[in-house]
């Protein structure tokens, strides 16, 4: 029984040495949704202040865990009412909500440099599954010598199933799509 728990516990140190943790370089990323506003024309936001990570053992990124949390008291829409209305309760509720997460839960390859990156958004107490398209954009370098990765991905969730805005999809779409890039560096 000790071989097997000694056993057991080297292997689960093996894979916690070998995962490698990367880290958004914060000056070369992008957070940022799209609605569509009175069927026909779009409002573009910014999450100003948001965090991501990358967590992986593999260098394909096929066992990859991507992790990210806005802080949506610093989303602007270029429009101070608008951005106002956003902090209210009907809205996201910043006052008990202000951040909203991603969880990575899976990855599959799609062929190329395409991935299906499944996860639980959680925004306004909610937590939804959602698949995200996933672009691995590149691999490099810096004149540092740090090891970099950039991604971009992208989705669409229905605001209204995490209790986001209570007016009619004539008004505001229900659709809400998403969009984030970024560049992460190996720790």
């Amino acid at each position: 029984m000790k071989k097997i728990s000694l056993l057991a516990i080297a292997f689960l140190m093996s894979v916690a040495v070998s995962a490698q943790k990367w880290t958004l370089d914060k000056s070369h990323a992008k957070l940022t949704f799209t609605v569509t506003h009175l069927m026909m024309s779009e409002v573009d936001g910014v999450f100003k202040s948001f965090d991501a990570s990358i967590t992986s053992s593999k260098d394909d990124f096929s066992d990859a865990v991507f992790e990210l949390t806005a802080d949506l008291t610093k989303v602007t829409t270029n429009n101070d009412m608008r951005d106002g209305h956003l902090q209210k309760a009907d809205m996201f509720d910043t006052e008990k909500f202000p951040t909203m997460t991603f969880k990575s839960t899976g990855i599959k390859s799609l062929g190329g440099k395409k991935y299906a990156l499944s996860g639980n958004l959680t925004m306004k107490g909610v937590t939804k599954p959602v698949t995200l398209d996933l672009t691995l954009l590149g691999t490099g370098t810096n004149r540092q010598g740090k090891k970099l990765v950039g991604f971009k991905a992208s989705g669409t969730v229905k605001r209204t199933d995490f209790g986001v805005g209570a007016m009619p999809g004539a008004v505001v779409a229900e659709d809400v799509e998403l969009r984030a890039s970024g560049e992460f560096a190996l720790n």
